[in-house]
């Protein structure tokens, strides 16, 4: 995949965003530059989304923090998870989400990839899924290996339409449980990441990395669009997920091993900043804009690559336009739990 993938990236017009520091309060604060005490503060407050953070990263927190959500996964659950390119990869390993999928009863779902590698055929991904531990804790279920189907997107400036895997419709919720990470196209990987390439078909894949122009994946590198056609892409297949979900969705990031590159990448760089902890909310872009914000705000200095990993990408273009479209507000609550 990746000297495809990287010599492909060049191609794309890269903005650079500038995040700085000073955005945070506007955003992480929640209001609190305002007068402090009175109604229009408490009630703006009250309104914004809450985004759970535990310091602590272990099996026993990711369920707490999925029972602070306060929505109960029920029915036929799918936990949407990256299984990992390979052993090196920094994919959430089996032991430290098994007892939230069996909390859940829920089923591992993936599907291919639309890259040359370990998971591009449905064989070779439900391989991967057992070389990596996940068929001994769980059902998988690599959805596109029947066919795919599609999920409308309403108003969609650059998708009609998302590609999914064809047995995601077999699901009555789903439980969104995310590595937060770098991500070589994308600047960073979380929950918005997760349902829009994570659940599409390879054929979906190669739909939204091309913003439209094709779905097949054999053409995917020779029809690179701009950089923020891409994650607005991204956004708008999220949004397919989201209003089919209707409700029925939670989002779960795992802020550790925190390389600049995804789970998708065999052999991705080390991390050079220390983990951050699990966060947890209804709204994926807020969960992602607190992950985000947590990285900048870090006292660790090797968050810099990461940093610069997502700016270069003009990453967090796809918060602002989630933002737009409905996705969820960048202003949010954040509870620390203990």
């Amino acid at each position: 995949m990746h000297h495809n993938f990287l010599s492909a990236l060049v191609k794309r017009t890269i903005t650079t965003a500038s995040i700085t520091l000073g955005l945070l309060c506007s955003i992480s604060c929640s209001g609190s530059a305002k007068a402090a005490g009175t109604d229009a503060d408490a009630a703006s407050s009250d309104s914004l989304p809450t985004v759970y953070l535990i310091k602590d990263i272990t099996p026993e927190n990711i369920v707490k923090i999925y029972h602070a959500l306060g929505l109960k996964a029920e029915g036929n659950v799918a936990v949407k998870i990256s299984t990992g390119e390979s052993e090196k990869s920094n994919h959430l390993r089996p032991a430290l989400i098994q007892p939230l999928v069996n909390e859940v009863n829920g089923t591992i779902v993936e599907c291919n990839t639309a890259y040359g590698g370990n998971r591009s055929t449905t064989e070779n991904s439900y391989k991967a899924a057992a070389d990596h531990g996940y068929t001994a804790i769980a059902k998988v279920d690599i959805m596109d290996g029947p066919g795919d189907t599609t999920l409308i997107v309403e108003n969609g400036k650059h998708i009609p339409y998302d590609i999914v895997g064809k047995n995601y419709l077999n699901y009555d919720f789903t439980v969104v449980l995310s590595h937060f990470k770098g991500h070589a196209m994308g600047g960073f990987g979380g929950a918005l990441k997760n349902i829009s390439i994570g659940i599409a078909s390879a054929d979906g894949k190669a739909w939204i990395h091309t913003a439209g122009k094709t779905r097949n994946p054999a053409e995917l590198w020779s029809n690179l669009p701009e950089q923020d056609d891409f994650l607005e892409s991204m956004a708008e297949a999220s949004k397919a997920i989201i209003d089919h979900a209707n409700g029925k969705i939670l989002y779960i990031n795992v802020a550790n091993n925190l390389s600049v590159d995804c789970d998708c990448d065999g052999n991705p760089h080390a991390p050079n900043m220390g983990d951050i902890g699990i966060l947890a909310s209804l709204d994926p872009v807020a969960l992602d804009r607190a992950c985000v914000d947590m990285v900048l705000n870090a006292p660790d200095e090797g968050k810099v690559d990461l940093i610069e990993r997502i700016n270069s990408r003009h990453g967090t273009h796809i918060l602002d336009y989630g933002e737009k479209i409905g996705l969820g507000s960048q202003k949010y609550n954040l509870v620390t739990i203990e």
